[in-house]
């Protein structure tokens, strides 16, 4: 709780163990589908206790291959119920997933995203190509890192700083460019530049 900063109760499960129980949960009462599985969620999501949340992050995740394009409104619900860097950053990944597997969503959903003026939204158009390497869309990566440079929100620096470290791995010369072509916060320089001499 204390790592958390006190945002979310917690039972004191570690992950070894509520994914365990995520399993056994699994096994006994199979997958839920379609607005039973979303009412699932959203019913552990009411509950004060973060293991809960987790729990229904991880059955959205054994679904999400099986979900629909409209999908994406749901993991748009999902960003903003209970936010904080821990569940956003895990449903940033199932984002990704989603978008790559409906390719066409991806600019209008996160375009609306930008506009909401929503840190959490903004952080998820920022990362969510965190594992896309070389078919990152380093354009709109860029577009929406200048988009929110001036802002004083930690997570929207950090975020975007992790998104630029991250295509460093794939596209060095890339970020050193951009990043001495624009003005970014220091934490997000420093972030992007972590890895690079």
């Amino acid at each position: 709780m204390a790592y958390m900063r006190h945002q979310f109760e917690y039972f004191g499960l570690k992950m070894p163990k509520w994914t365990a129980l995520t399993r056994e949960i699994h096994k006994e009462q199979g997958m839920p589908e379609g607005e039973d599985l979303k009412a699932l969620v959203r019913l552990c999501f009411e509950d004060d206790h973060r293991e809960m949340h987790y729990f229904a992050l991880e059955t959205v995740q054994k679904s999400l291959k099986h979900q629909p394009a409209e999908f994406i409104e749901f993991l748009e619900e999902l960003i903003l119920t209970n936010s904080w860097w821990d569940t956003v950053d895990w449903i940033n990944k199932l984002v990704g997933i989603h978008f790559r597997k409906f390719p066409k969503l991806t600019k209008p959903v996160t375009e609306k995203w930008m506009a909401s003026g929503n840190i959490w939204l903004q952080r998820v158009c920022m990362i969510f190509q965190l594992m896309y390497k070389e078919k990152t869309d380093k354009e709109l990566m860029f577009k929406y890192i200048r988009q929110v440079a001036g802002s004083k929100e930690f997570f929207l620096q950090k975020g975007a700083g992790w998104a630029l470290r991250q295509y460093s791995r794939t596209n060095p010369e890339a970020v050193k460019k951009f990043v001495a072509e624009n003005q970014l916060a220091a934490l997000t320089r420093r972030e992007a530049l972590r890895l690079m001499k």
